[in-house]
């Protein structure tokens, strides 16, 4: 596959065509939206300004940000909130979110986070809370948690593992030249290895991660940030477009065509990846129950 050419917009110059689409109906959008300001809980479709935000809430699904709304690290492709201290933990966040998961009667709900390193166990503890109050009024909702590395400390990833989620998530985000630029304390090699580590501890649970693409890596190193993924037994690979999200963010290199997501999935899954999930749109939480339950179909469940 060739490289795709680097291409920089103006201010002036409009997105291509494949990334216009029509919005959807607005009638399930204001309940969820109302019941996420309602609760005063985060989504990570709001504050990261997901591009299918309004197609998400307007299903009556969204995806859940733990730990309040500030993160201490500033990635170069994401706009939450930054600072070195954020304000205290919601006691009452995990009845909240399971209140939502309950009223908005969601089968499958992901869960993410900021980074937390300001808290000794980069908040897994309080993830952990929200997962068994979820299950607790929820019985039949399975859960997929997308984490952070929490700075390296196996405990706290361990008490994430304990409560065996359906779907461990830990992204990638880029190729290995791109990572110290797009990604701020998190690293190439550790991002394999709490994968790894996940697959080892949660060998009855899908594992899964994702990479952006438009950030100016080259099609060899997506190859083979695919073949790495496939090394640490990533059973499923999500690849989308970077959108900028702000002027102060890292600004697109290039736009990806959709044909060429296809021919992604097509390299990934040829290379012993069980599933590549691939468009322009396509982000980690994205038709994320749809997703698990093809991967039970396709019987690739260990």
């Amino acid at each position: 596959m060739k490289s795709h050419p680097l291409h920089i917009l103006t201010e002036k110059e409009q997105l291509p065509s494949w990334l216009h689409r029509k919005l959807p109906n607005k009638s399930h959008y204001c309940i969820t939206d109302n019941l996420i300001n309602e609760k005063m809980l985060a989504t990570v479709c709001e504050e990261a300004k997901c591009p299918n935000r309004f197609e998400c809430y307007s299903k009556k699904t969204a995806t859940f940000l733990l730990l309040g709304k500030t993160c201490t690290r500033a990635c170069g492709f994401c706009d939450i909130g930054f600072s070195k201290t954020p304000p205290p933990l919601d006691p009452q966040e995990p009845r909240k979110v399971a209140e939502s998961v309950h009223i908005l009667g969601l089968k499958h709900v992901v869960l993410t986070q900021v980074a937390r390193d300001d808290l000794a166990d980069g908040g897994a503890k309080a993830v952990v809370d929200v997962i068994k109050e979820i299950r607790r009024q929820n019985k039949e909702c399975t859960v997929e948690v997308l984490t952070s590395d929490f700075n390296g400390n196996l405990s706290a990833l361990d008490l994430i593992f304990e409560e065996n989620p359906e779907i461990f998530n830990y992204n990638i985000e880029t190729v290995h030249r791109l990572t110290p630029k797009v990604r701020h304390k998190a690293t190439y090699e550790r991002t394999l290895e709490v994968l790894n580590r996940a697959k080892r501890s949660l060998p009855k649970s899908f594992i899964k991660s994702g990479l952006m693409l438009g950030l100016g890596e080259g099609s060899d190193e997506i190859l083979s940030t695919l073949k790495d993924l496939h090394q640490a037994s990533v059973d499923i690979v999500t690849i989308g477009q970077y959108l900028q999200p702000s002027k102060k963010k890292l600004r697109v290199k290039s736009y990806i065509p959709p044909e060429e997501f296809t021919q992604w999935k097509i390299q990934g899954e040829a290379l012993g990846i069980p599933f590549v999930y691939a468009g322009p749109y396509i982000r980690s939480s994205y038709n994320a129950s749809d997703v698990f339950d093809t991967l039970k179909k396709i019987n690739t469940h260990p």
